[in-house]
């Protein structure tokens, strides 16, 4: 367990080292998540949405470029589709 922790911190660092300003991208992308998602969890069952919407939105799309420098076709897919469909349904609320 100890050697797992540690090659997690080593990985860690070497993402911070390969490239730093993807590092903070991705970083800020995760409290955006983490923030909608506790807000979400705190006010349902009427959240902000028109609030939300633009953060969640804003989140994803700063995790597909994240993909995109990685080179992972997968989360890149993913995430450019999950904006899509977020975006899609901010028009259908406005």
């Amino acid at each position: 367990m100890i050697d797992f922790i540690l090659n997690t911190f080593a990985w860690i660092k070497d993402d911070w080292i390969s490239n730093r300003f993807r590092f903070i991208i991705e970083l800020l992308a995760w409290f955006i998540s983490i923030g909608c998602s506790i807000t979400m969890a705190l006010t349902v069952p009427t959240p902000p949405l028109l609030v939300l919407y633009p953060v969640w939105i804003t989140g994803c799309a700063m995790y597909a470029w994240a993909a995109y420098t990685r080179k992972s076709f997968g989360m890149l897919a993913n995430y450019i589709l999950l904006t899509s469909i977020d975006t899609i349904g901010l028009i259908r609320m406005l």
